[in-house]
């Protein structure tokens, strides 16, 4: 396929920014998901609902929404044990990484995703990963996507590229960047069915959406949130 690609999408509000933004990119887009034992399944049961919803803003996007996966790599997420697949409070590492960190956890995405790409004849995969307001991974910073962009074209034989739309923007940025492409009604969406919270909590609603409001996912977005409306960054 010409001009398409495969959004890794997992319902939350960076992953619904980038499908959002790769529908104005591409001429199709297909999504792909991980089951990877994560506490906050909630954001599995989100998916559909997201990418109906979000397809429906606009008669384009919803042409050129295609096909959708979760992988089970449950597996993989036991092995990777972590404060997002058991449970433990949230804290620093010895090494001062967040306990939430899933050790390689998008370098098996990618290779995941990239195999999926490879038999579907999709040329580009997108990601939400993000270093400048994030939780610590080092596997979301732009050297690692580079590094794995490379790994995996020469795995694979083919040339792959891998964007990372939100990789050089503030939280607040990524909330502008919603409002740049789909509007308040993107807004609206974003807030109230994608899901961030490491906890699971799809009871609190806050003004930013939902979620405990302490945890490190919640606090960022809390953050962004709040700089987004109150500190002139929205336009």
């Amino acid at each position: 396929m010409t001009n398409s690609a495969l959004v890794l999408f997992s319902a939350g509000q960076d992953s619904a920014t980038c499908l959002a933004w790769a529908l104005e990119q591409f001429d199709e887009v297909h999504t792909i998901g991980f089951d990877y034992g994560q506490r906050h399944r909630i954001e599995l049961a989100q998916r559909a609902p997201v990418r109906q919803k979000l397809a429906a803003l606009k008669p384009r996007w919803a042409a050129r929404l295609g096909g959708d996966l979760v992988v089970d790599i449950s597996g993989f997420g036991a092995l990777a044990e972590s404060a997002l697949t058991q449970e433990r409070a949230f804290a620093l590492q010895a090494d001062g990484l967040p306990n939430s960190f899933v050790p390689g956890r998008n370098l098996v995405f990618f290779a995941v995703a990239a195999a999926h790409a490879y038999r579907q004849g999709l040329k580009t995969m997108v990601g939400g990963m993000c270093e400048t307001d994030f939780s610590g991974y080092p596997d979301c910073r732009r050297d690692t996507i580079e590094a794995m962009q490379h790994a995996l074209t020469l795995g694979l034989g083919r040339p792959t590229t891998i964007e990372t739309p939100l990789m050089h923007l503030t939280k607040a940025k990524t909330w502008a960047l919603a409002d740049a492409l789909g509007g308040q009604s993107l807004v609206d969406l974003i807030l109230e069915e994608t899901h961030t919270c490491y906890r699971g909590d799809r009871v609190h609603r806050h003004g930013w959406g939902y979620g405990c409001g302490v945890c490190p996912a919640c606090d960022l977005r809390a953050k962004g949130w709040l700089d987004w409306t109150d500190a002139g960054v929205r336009q």
